[in-house]
């Protein structure tokens, strides 16, 4: 009897440790890992991955694996499985790819998965529903984690959904996806729903970040995203700013803010030089001179956050008006 307790006692121990250090932490947070269980420390130099969703970009994540040293690489998640695991880890010598899939606020506030965010050498937001991790993420231990990971500097990155709460402004869909024809028609349509201020990592102050751009259609509504955020106070009218990712594409960016494109399509980088003439509900969008500079995949193109300036890509200007856009090069694209 005495033996069969301990050993009921060292099978209780496991099943906590299995569950993650919690109590209850099955409903709260899933965690799956490949590699060595021993976290190590590793010299990181930082830098930001903006995907735009769809095929994930092998040597974007090569580029982040090589700024980790080879260290942990976190995923984070709301939902879905543990399939970034394999694949990271294939991808380069790393000690560990972990998946978090945070469940809840609850999750988001637990110390695992705070110690393992914190601990980590680079961080990757995958895809998924940006109102659910701005609801679940914002204000907790996740939130305070990334923030940590900035000041060390270590590699971030995102895609889809992911990549869309990296900038100062979200747009947080919570009434559902908003259509470029809905939100030029109507900038205050209820599907035109905002957030901020939650990683907001380097460069992207008064910057809002769209994904599946030209594939969807999203030029649009990303000018009447940057028309909101002017008309809601969140940025002046001479500098809301927005960045438009193509599918299997990413902008991958130093800390001082240069950046190349990497994978099949291209990046958008808009700027309006004024606040909307027009902008009320149920009203047709007016703003023109919106800036715009496209660069793609090209040893001569590139562009800095930090100046918001470009090489080797295309300038043009948009317009909006009775719910269309205008382009001075044609295509607005």
């Amino acid at each position: 009897m005495k033996k069969r307790g301990i050993w009921l006692a060292v099978a209780a121990l496991v099943c906590t440790l299995v569950s993650g250090y919690s109590a209850g932490a099955a409903n709260n947070y899933s965690y799956y890992s490949v590699g060595s269980t021993a976290d190590v420390t590793k010299t990181t130099s930082g830098g930001m991955v903006i995907m735009g969703g769809s095929t994930d970009v092998d040597a974007a994540f090569q580029w982040m694996i090589t700024k980790s040293g080879g260290g942990d690489f976190v995923i984070l998640r709301t939902t879905g499985t543990d399939a970034y695991n394999p694949y990271v880890n294939g991808l380069g010598t790393v000690n560990s790819v972990e998946t978090l899939i945070v469940k809840n606020r609850t999750g988001a506030n637990d110390d695992f998965i705070y110690n393992k965010i914190r601990n980590a050498e680079a961080l990757f937001i995958a895809g998924g529903d940006q109102n659910t991790y701005v609801n679940y993420l914002k204000d907790t231990k996740v939130e305070t984690a990334i923030a940590e990971l900035k000041t060390r500097g270590v590699p971030i990155g995102g895609t889809s959904a992911g990549a869309m709460v990296l900038g100062e402004h979200i747009y947080d869909a919570r009434n559902g996806s908003v259509y470029s024809d809905e939100a030029l028609s109507d900038p205050y349509i209820r599907y035109m729903t905002f957030s901020k201020d939650f990683n907001s990592l380097w460069n992207l102050s008064d910057t809002i970040v769209d994904t599946h751009f030209g594939a969807r259609d999203r030029m649009g509504r990303l000018v009447g995203f940057l028309a909101r955020n002017i008309a809601d106070g969140w940025a002046p009218g001479n500098g809301a700013k927005g960045i438009g990712v193509d599918e299997q594409t990413a902008f991958v960016v130093e800390p001082n803010g240069s950046g190349y494109v990497l994978g099949n399509g291209s990046v958008y980088f808009l700027k309006t030089s004024q606040a909307a003439t027009t902008i009320a509900s149920g009203t047709p969008l007016a703003i023109s001179g919106v800036g715009v500079y496209k660069i793609g995949r090209s040893s001569t193109q590139s562009f800095n956050l930090s100046t918001w300036t470009g090489s080797g890509g295309t300038s043009y200007t948009l317009s909006a008006a009775s719910g269309s856009l205008t382009s001075s090069k044609g295509s607005v694209y």
